[in-house]
């Protein structure tokens, strides 16, 4: 009687522990198992300083270029000014090359005109060689003046716009400074860690938070090459996350990447075949819907 009362009991808890798994939810008929990544942005300090403000938690949404904090900028602003400064001195010193000649290109105006006059004065007799000749050599003369002066202001003003374009250059490189001290998002998603807290001093390269785009995952899942014999990169596929939930619904996925080269099944991932020891590895992307967690297990069915 004694044995028959344990045999009973013994029943319904192995029939408890084959119908559950380690989750607590009802291992389902799966192609590959895998567990769910995302694709993963540390964001790193571009300038060396004090973070004077640093407001990001982790858990927060960014999007993609949305400030996350700054490091402290007011040297990098304060020499763009110095440069602004400069450039609006330089650009003083360039010469109106057309006003500076007006005054000389009047008269020779009115040289040209006097030598008209005296041209149909010797025609008629009425005047000397002289004064045609001495009037065609101060108009040479005059010529020459111009054309040296706008040589020389020409120079002038090539040598002053080398200047300023060399302060462009300068105030570009100070703006792309002031740029690397704002901290920033590079990608849309959720700050999974953060590195640094306000007021601490950085120095460039320094790690300040990770970011992760949490609502297009992926599951790597391994497949033995008896079952990558119909699947091709495209193809749609369901994956199940094992949520904890005994009945989790499933989602579609999207086959992205299929591995070239065969490994060795790791240790903690399930196949559906287990005696397969060489497997390749998928990637299968999906959207998330919130069930999703970074390190979780998922089921792929094909």
């Amino acid at each position: 009687m004694v044995m028959e009362k344990y045999m009973i009991m013994a029943v319904p808890v192995a029939a408890v522990f084959l119908s559950v798994s380690g989750c607590g939810m009802r291992e389902p008929d799966f192609d590959a198992c895998g567990q769910v990544n995302a694709t993963e942005v540390i964001v790193s300090a571009e300038s060396s300083g004090r973070i004077i403000s640093f407001p990001v938690d982790e858990g927060d949404r960014l999007q993609a270029g949305e400030c996350a904090g700054q490091i402290d900028s007011v040297q990098t602003w304060l020499q763009k000014e110095e440069l602004l400064r400069r450039k609006e001195s330089a650009g003083v010193k360039l010469v109106d090359i057309e006003c500076q000649t007006r005054a000389q290109y009047a008269r020779l105006e009115n040289l040209n005109a006097e030598l008209k006059r005296s041209r149909d004065l010797l025609a008629r007799d009425a005047g000397t060689r002289k004064q045609v000749d001495d009037l065609e050599s101060e108009i040479s003369i005059l010529e020459g003046q111009i054309d040296a002066a706008e040589q020389n202001y020409r120079q002038n003003n090539e040598s002053v716009r080398c200047e300023m374009a060399t302060l462009d250059v300068q105030i570009a490189q100070a703006e792309d400074k002031l740029r690397k001290c704002r901290i920033t998002a590079p990608v849309s998603g959720t700050v999974l860690e953060k590195y640094a807290e306000e007021g601490e001093t950085v120095t460039s390269g320094r790690q300040l938070f990770k970011i992760a785009d949490m609502d297009d995952i992926y599951v790597k899942a391994y497949f033995s090459s008896a079952q990558l014999a119909g699947l091709v990169v495209g193809d749609k596929v369901k994956v199940i996350p094992d949520d904890g939930t005994l009945d989790p619904e499933a989602c579609e996925g999207t086959v992205t990447w299929i591995s070239d080269e065969a490994e060795f099944t790791p240790k903690n991932i399930q196949t559906r075949d287990e005696r397969a020891d060489l497997v390749y590895a998928v990637k299968v992307s999906v959207r998330n819907d919130g069930r999703f967690r970074l390190g979780m297990y998922a089921y792929v069915i094909i």
